[in-house]
C-alpha cells in the first residue's frame, strides 16, 4: 500500500510541476509569453520564444528601453486579448489570437524545441503573418 501512494505522490507531483512549466500546453506557453511581453519581462519572453526569435525580441527590447514602444507592451494584455484553440501538427502548433478591441486575429505558431514548445516570434514568422493580414484586406504586396 505505501508503495502504491508513494508512486501516485511522484506521479501527482511530477505532473502538477510538468502542467506549470507550460511546455507541455502551447496556449499555456503563449500566455506566459503575452504576460512577459506585457510586463516588458524581455528575459522571460526569451525563454519562451524559438532560438531564431532572439533578434525580434532583441529590436522589441531596445524599442522600449528608447521609450518607443510603450503601447505595443499594452497590447500583449490578458485583458486585450481572447486565445483560442491550439491546432497541434506534429511539432507546431497554431493558435488563432482575437484582439479585443480591434476584433482582429492573427495565428501565432509555436514550435517545439528541446521537448518544450516556443513561440515563434522571428522576423519570418511576424512577416507572413502580416502578409496573410494583408491579402485579407484585398492588399497585394
Amino acid at each position: 500500500m505505501k508503495k502504491i501512494l508513494l508512486s501516485l505522490l511522484v506521479f501527482s507531483t511530477i505532473s502538477f510541476i510538468g502542467c506549470n512549466s507550460g511546455g507541455g500546453d502551447p496556449k499555456i506557453v503563449l500566455e506566459q509569453f503575452f504576460d512577459a511581453l506585457s510586463k516588458n519581462n524581455m528575459e522571460a519572453a526569451r525563454k519562451l520564444a524559438t532560438k531564431d526569435s532572439k533578434s525580434m525580441i532583441d529590436m522589441m527590447e531596445m524599442g522600449m528601453k528608447m521609450g518607443k514602444d510603450k503601447k505595443e507592451s499594452k497590447k500583449f494584455s490578458k485583458a486585450n486579448m481572447e486565445i483560442g484553440v491550439a491546432k497541434i501538427d506534429g511539432d507546431k502548433a497554431v493558435i488563432p489570437v482575437k484582439e479585443k478591441t480591434s476584433g482582429e486575429s492573427l495565428n501565432y505558431t509555436l514550435k517545439k524545441e528541446d521537448g518544450s514548445w516556443k513561440v515563434a516570434f522571428d522576423k519570418s514568422s511576424l512577416m507572413s503573418k502580416k502578409k496573410k493580414k494583408m491579402n485579407e484586406k484585398g492588399i497585394n504586396p
